[in-house]
C-alpha cells in the first residue's frame, strides 16, 4: 500500500466506499449523499452544490493494462458536448497496477466544472472514477478532491 491511499484511508472528514463485487474502493467527502444516475455504478454529490460530486464507471475491455490506449496525455474524456482544456495528465503506480490521472476544466454550456480523473484497466473492465467542483469553488474544494482521486483503488475480483 502506497502512503498516498493510506493518508486518504486515515484522513479526518471523509467515508469510504468499498465495492467488493467490482473491485474498487475510494474515500469521499463527510455530508455528500449517494445518489443513483443511469450509466453509473456509483455516485455521490454534494446537495447543495451539485456539480461537488463524485462517480466511478466502468466499461468491459479487452486491454489488460491502461497502458494500452497510449499515453495519459493522448486520453481526456469529457462528454462531446463540453470544450474540455487538459491541465495536468500522470501516471502512478498502486501495487504495480498503472493509473492514469488527468485534471482539466469542461465547459458546459451552462457552467465550467474543474475536474479530476483516475483510469485504470483490471478485471476486464476499463474503471473511471471522476470528481469535480464548480471552477468558481475550486479553490476551496481542490485539496478535498485531490484526496477523493488519489484514494482510488482497484482489487482483483
Amino acid at each position: 500500500m502506497n502512503s498516498m491511499s493510506f493518508a486518504a484511508e486515515t484522513k479526518k472528514g471523509f467515508l469510504s466506499v468499498s465495492d467488493k463485487k467490482d473491485g474498487y474502493s475510494f474515500v469521499y467527502p463527510f455530508g455528500w449523499q449517494e445518489v443513483v444516475i443511469d450509466g453509473q455504478d456509483k455516485v455521490f454529490k454534494d446537495v447543495i452544490e451539485p456539480l461537488e460530486n463524485v462517480s466511478v464507471n466502468m466499461i468491459p475491455t479487452s486491454k489488460e493494462d491502461i497502458r494500452d490506449f497510449g499515453s495519459p496525455q493522448q486520453k481526456v474524456l469529457a462528454p462531446s458536448n463540453q470544450r474540455t482544456k487538459l491541465i495536468e495528465a500522470s501516471e502512478h503506480d498502486i501495487d504495480g497496477k498503472a493509473y492514469y490521472t488527468f485534471e482539466f476544466v469542461a465547459q458546459a454550456p451552462n457552467y465550467t466544472r474543474h475536474a479530476l480523473s483516475t483510469i485504470a484497466v483490471a478485471n476486464g473492465k476499463f474503471y473511471t472514477l471522476t470528481t469535480g467542483a464548480n471552477e468558481r469553488r475550486w479553490e476551496k474544494m481542490k485539496d478535498k478532491l485531490r484526496t477523493v482521486v488519489d484514494s482510488f483503488t482497484i482489487s482483483k475480483v
